[in-house]
């Protein structure tokens, strides 16, 4: 399959948030990614599928420079924000972050920090002010689909809420920050069907107002709450378009046999 095969959805695309052109990615020798190029639209949701070890976690870890916290590791390439590269030497990584937070596979609240200081612990620890905490607290909680759940129980510890309550004190904690991009490394794989249908309808509501990348194993996951779909496969864009023609009509054999579970 020739690079300029892939075929790579129009409208939408127009203006895209992201933008990665020819990125490559390495840990030591091994390439984990290999020439993507792939735009992502803003205000929709951007699904990122393929089996384990084919560059999902790492592509979205190139997004926000934290692909290169990892000891040994390198990358090669160009990644836009606002049409402005994020790996440029004027880029600060730390405020980089802040426009492009990031929400992890597992929930990790601080845990000697109450429900409350959690929400706050980004900002602290950028060292910006919260002269107005309790409306920054309420506004974040609330976003996360939070807040009539724990606004009476703000002074318990993070811990204290259930996993899925937890990974939306996550959400809150990186909403606080007001990021202009949401990525979300398998959000839902530690949670149990209700919390995971939770944050399945937290990212319709957020839809809209930010620009979400999600990565998932989740098939069904992927085609409920996407707008468009990318597929890995060994480090490589197999394919990129809308969600729903690649669940129902994909260009490539390797994307329908992932999308029909014929391997993964």
């Amino acid at each position: 399959m020739l690079k300029q095969d892939i075929k790579k959805p129009k409208n939408i695309f127009r203006s895209p948030k992201m933008r990665s052109d020819n990125l490559k990615a390495w840990f030591g020798s091994h390439e984990a990614l290999n020439e993507i190029s792939l735009s992502i639209p803003t205000f929709h949701v951007t699904a990122i599928i393929g089996p384990s070890g084919c560059g999902k976690s790492t592509f979205i870890r190139c997004l926000n420079r934290m692909h290169e916290v990892v000891p040994g590791t390198r990358i090669q390439g160009n990644v836009y924000l606002d049409e402005v590269d994020i790996y440029g030497s004027s880029i600060n990584p730390v405020n980089l972050r802040k426009r492009v937070g990031m929400v992890f596979q597992k929930p990790n609240p601080f845990p000697t920090m109450s429900i409350r200081d959690n929400v706050l612990a980004g900002l602290r620890l950028q060292g910006m002010k919260t002269y107005d905490s309790d409306e920054v607290v309420e506004k974040a909680l609330v976003r996360a689909a939070l807040w009539d759940e724990v606004k009476d129980i703000l002074k318990r510890p993070g811990l204290s809420l259930s996993g899925g309550q937890q990974q939306r004190l996550c959400i809150a904690r990186a909403l606080a920050l007001e990021p202009e991009v949401l990525l979300m490394d398998e959000p839902c794989s530690a949670l149990d069907p209700i919390a995971s249908a939770k944050i399945e309808e937290l990212i319709h509501e957020l839809r809209g107002k930010y620009t979400v990348v999600i990565v998932t194993h989740n098939m069904q996951q992927a085609a409920r709450v996407s707008d468009v779909t990318a597929f890995f496969y060994m480090g490589k864009l197999v394919e990129f378009d809308y969600t729903e023609k690649i669940f129902t009509n994909p260009k490539y054999k390797k994307t329908e046999e992932y999308v029909t579970g014929r391997f993964g």
